[in-house]
């Protein structure tokens, strides 16, 4: 398949507002597509690089070489051109990645570098997501939009259930469960304004500790154990802590959700941003272990020997993790199967202060009816913190001034849209320390999609954590609101954008 035809595509989904019309176009094209192609042109209408990230900046994409006159870039030539880019490195690696992408425009017309920019440079707002790609994809072949949603979530990539669905139709649906060995996406939470609202939203559930640390899915398979981060990356060799407590629970295979911690002296949880660069510390583990020993804690188990217990409720898959887990490996918690009772309701309130007087951010409220919703953020599971926090993705920076000369200083803060782009709600270069400051302007620069010597907008990539004190109406942001003393906690490097917190999350904390 031609690139101008998947451009051609992102144009007609850009153009409408309709969500129908948007899956019939993406229907009508993935209809036509390779199975080969399939991963390739999926990601791509889905608004991504199959590479994620190829280390090409704004500045590598300002000059646009002439056009070629006529179509005729394969979707697959195009991808291996973007290898060959992403697998630069070492002395003159920019010269040559802005000489192998200048290459690979001159080959494009007008249309597919306009196409190819906004791919690379991460400002594709066409409104195809991966929710509409999936959508299409299930017209495209005539599938239930649930069990392709579904066969996502546990396979782990939209582009490998693409590729099986053309090749051999609904039946490969069937191919895609949950593996030992094999990550899945992880269920996510919404936010409560306060533990009673929690309550009164869920009914019967569970209050746990909410930890400050890495989140990992543990893949135990007998001896061998495998690590995964949210975003499914393997880390297990970082993490010699979590292998050895996998093989000490009661189980022989077994897929384990939950958070790695680091404890003081004390038993109090040390920052997080101490436990994200010993996550990060790639080499001298053993050193970086002795100095900061990292404690797994377990709150959900997904699978154990050959039963999936995805389908089942919160309740009874804590049945089984106690079972496998002993008592030191579970996360705390307290079941309040009877929210409307007073005594319950002060037994939650006792529990949660309780957890702030340990040092922990605030408490998870979890349905105990709910099932696990791998990838999605369902309404199952609420979080609540003493103060109003949200996870807000990087839009801008302006360049300081004074001692903060040279640095990149207020941020330009935004919440997703259901349609992939993003709504400012504000700025604030409060809370940041000198070390952050350094590191946010290396981090920005390399996401910098253009400077005008003020303000430097960048790729939204970048996910960072704002206290703030409440939301006040405003009508210079377009939803009409904005955070009121807004100020920066820390950055989620472990967080992609994608998780970052939606207008509506916002909005529902106006109206609360």
């Amino acid at each position: 398949m031609l690139l101008a035809e998947v451009a051609r595509t992102s144009r007609e989904v850009a153009a409408t507002s309709a969500r129908s019309e948007k899956i019939a176009a993406l229907a009508r094209l993935l209809s036509r597509v390779e199975p080969a192609e399939a991963p390739v042109v999926i990601t791509y209408l889905a608004g991504r690089l199959p590479q994620r990230r190829i280390g090409v900046g704004w500045a590598g994409l300002r000059v646009r070489p002439e056009p070629a006159a006529g179509p005729r870039l394969g979707v697959l030539d195009v991808h291996q051109a973007l290898d060959r880019v992403a697998a630069v490195s070492g002395t003159g690696a920019t010269t040559e990645r802005k000489r192998l992408v200048s290459g690979l425009m001159s080959a494009a017309t007008e249309d597919e570098q306009a196409f190819l920019f906004g791919l690379i440079g991460g400002e594709l707002r066409q409104g195809a997501l991966d929710a509409l790609a999936v959508e299409g994809l299930s017209a495209a072949v005539g599938a239930p939009p649930a069990e392709v949603r579904r066969a996502v979530m546990l396979g782990g990539s939209l582009g490998a259930v693409a590729q099986a669905l053309l090749e051999n139709g609904p039946p490969a649906l069937s191919e895609f469960g949950l593996e030992v060995g094999r990550p899945v996406l992880p269920m996510l939470a919404h936010s409560a304004r306060d533990l009673d609202e929690a309550l009164d939203r869920l009914g019967p559930c569970a209050v746990e500790e909410k930890l400050d640390g890495i989140r990992v899915q543990v893949h135990r398979d007998k001896e061998t154990v495998r690590v995964y981060t949210r975003t499914l990356d393997e880390i297990t060799d970082r993490l010699p802590e979590v292998v050895a407590a996998a093989r000490e629970l009661a189980v022989e295979r077994a897929v384990l959700d939950g958070e790695v911690i680091a404890l003081d002296a004390d038993g109090r949880p040390r920052p997080f941003q101490e436990i994200s660069g010993r996550v990060g510390a790639r080499l001298d583990v053993a050193g970086a272990s002795a100095s900061l020993p990292l404690y797994p804690v377990f709150f959900d188990l997904l699978a154990v020997d050959d039963r999936d217990l995805l389908d089942l409720s919160a309740r009874d898959r804590h049945a089984e993790l106690a079972r496998v887990a002993p008592a030191p490996r579970r996360v705390r918690r307290l079941v309040a199967e009877d929210p409307r009772d007073e005594a319950t309701r002060r037994a939650a309130r006792e529990f949660a202060a309780d957890v702030l007087a340990r040092g922990h951010e605030g408490v998870m409220a979890k349905s105990l009816d709910a099932p696990y919703s791998a990838g999605r953020r369902g309404a199952c599971w609420l979080k609540v913190k003493p103060v109003h926090t949200l996870d807000l993705v990087v839009l801008a920076a302006e360049w300081g001034h004074g001692r903060r000369t040279g640095k990149l200083s207020n941020l330009h803060l935004g919440a997703r849209r259901p349609d992939g782009t993003y709504a400012m709600l504000g700025k604030t270069f409060k809370g940041l320390t000198d070390k952050q400051l350094g590191w946010q302007t290396e981090a920005l620069l390399r996401l910098a999609v253009s400077d005008d010597g003020w303000v430097v907008r960048v790729r939204p990539e970048l996910v960072v954590e704002v206290a703030f004190d409440s939301l006040q109406r405003s009508s210079r942001y377009p939803e009409g609101v904005t955070l009121r003393f807004a100020r920066v906690l820390r950055y989620r490097e472990d967080k992609p954008a994608e998780e970052a917190d939606t207008v509506e999350t916002v909005l529902a904390l106006r109206d609360a």
